[in-house]
């Protein structure tokens, strides 16, 4: 009875051993999925950048060929001004 015992209590320490391997490789996976991950955010976040500074050389270019139409260089001159103000605002918060 004791034998059968002591198989039943081995069985259970090697399915215990197993699933404590399982446990580590999917906490690395885990990991390397969070690595992952953080690294296309920081791929989507420059490529936005990118693709922003591409449209701001594409509003000045077609401003400085007045390609625009009236509506679109109110919108450019409004953004324009935005930045002025906010540029404004940095320069003022410098000179306290």
């Amino acid at each position: 009875m004791s034998q059968v015992i002591e198989d039943k209590i081995k069985q259970v320490q090697e399915k215990l051993q197993l699933l404590i391997k399982q446990n580590a490789a999917i906490i690395k996976e885990n990991q390397s999925l969070k690595d992952a991950l953080a690294e296309a955010r920081q791929q989507v976040s420059s490529a936005s950048q990118a693709a922003e500074a591409l449209q701001h050389q594409l509003d000045a270019k077609k401003y400085s060929q007045a390609l625009m139409d009236p509506g679109e260089k109110k919108a450019f001159e409004k953004k324009i001004n935005g930045y002025i103000k906010e540029i404004d605002k940095c320069i003022a918060l410098l000179s306290v």
